[in-house]
């Protein structure tokens, strides 16, 4: 008779950790020898000629051009706008990289656009990357869960395109791990998550649901504070260009199909590119984000009472998935990760949850 007793399972605990590494390194340098290949070949990054590719990347970056010269009202332009992406590109392009972001956000722009364009890009790249690998790994507490995160397809995607989906990822998980210990923390980092707006209705639902009012009031003052601070430095003015910016561009998208109805990652998207007439579309939409609002708050109030730990994995789960319904291509996959990895958060004595 064998001493070597038959396993129960496929793999043991310990070899199926290995595994998911050694998958998800593969995964990430076929990434980026991917992307090697692609700059290599002048599909990313830059063109043969050495000029920008048409990516989001270059809103970014011009408006930051614009910022820097005492221009940032021009960036709410669309036509302005359009005319410093062309002068970054060298050449005209058909289409529109529209930038309508808070005021906030033109301290990144400009920090970019202070760097010659595939240097501020792959620092950018780099930057968020890094940022959210150590973000998912604070919040597993598992050695290979940054080369996990690192390994979803959303991460590759986000960094051809330049998109900030990372960032927005990174804020999010951040702000919801110093939730229970550090809720001034967690608000101050929650308020920069404005440079994202359509982040900010559901989660203050969800704070003042489940209790968390300092995180709530912290993360109230760190937005005003800091789209203020954007605005004294860049122009009073910026606000009301944003407001009015977001205006023209939800009537271009929302009302008009500006970017096609399949581009409008939500129900009301979904039912326009069906065939519905917009009234019925917007009714459904309100009807479905209605109840979505009441049910997220009805499920924090019942765990106002559960365990801190528990309490923060769902608050994660529930935000994160219900904010997502407003973007799937780039931002969702990788804020959905979060929930995720705060499972482990629930059992901290286990195995991260992927490697079971």
């Amino acid at each position: 008779m064998s001493a070597v007793q038959p396993r129960t399972h496929l793999f043991a605990m310990r070899d199926r950790e290995e595994f998911v590494t050694v998958v998800a390194c593969g995964i990430v340098f076929g990434y980026a020898l991917s992307l090697v290949m692609l700059f290599l070949t002048h599909v990313w990054i830059l063109d043969a000629q050495g000029r920008p590719q048409v990516e989001d990347f270059v809103a970014f970056w011009s408006a930051g051009k614009l910022a820097l010269k005492g221009a940032a009202l021009s960036a709410y332009n669309p036509q302005m706008q359009h005319a410093a992406e062309a002068a970054a590109i060298g050449h005209s392009f058909d289409g529109s990289l529209e930038w309508v972001y808070p005021p906030l956000f033109f301290f990144v722009a400009a920090a970019l656009a202070s760097l010659p364009y595939a240097t501020a890009f792959i620092l950018w790249c780099v930057a968020t990357l890094a940022l959210y690998a150590t973000t998912i790994a604070k919040i597993a507490r598992a050695g290979n869960a940054w080369m996990v995160a690192c390994a979803a397809p959303a991460a590759l995607a986000a960094l051809i395109s330049g998109q900030n989906g990372l960032l927005t990822a990174s804020l999010v998980g951040l702000s919801l791990l110093f939730l229970e210990k550090r809720p001034a923390l967690a608000g101050l980092i929650l308020g920069l998550l404005s440079y994202k707006p359509q982040f900010g209705i559901l989660f203050p639902l969800a704070l003042a649901a489940g209790g968390y009012w300092r995180s709530f009031l912290w993360a109230g003052m760190s937005a005003v504070a800091s789209n203020g601070l954007a605005a004294a430095i860049f122009g009073t003015g910026t606000i009301g260009a944003f407001l009015h910016a977001m205006t023209i561009t939800n009537d271009l998208r929302i009302a008009h199909a500006g970017m096609g109805w399949n581009k409008l990652e939500s129900l009301y998207g979904f039912l326009r590119a069906s065939g519905f007439p917009g009234t019925a579309a917007w009714a459904m939409q309100a009807l479905a984000s209605v109840s979505i609002a009441i049910g997220l708050r009805g499920m924090m109030r019942s765990w106002r009472r559960s365990s801190g730990r528990l309490r923060m994995s769902r608050l994660a789960s529930q935000v994160s998935w219900a904010a997502s319904l407003s973007r799937l291509r780039a931002v969702a996959p990788t804020v959905i990760a979060k929930p995720l990895s705060m499972m482990r958060v629930i059992l901290p004595s286990t195995r991260p949850i992927w490697s079971r």
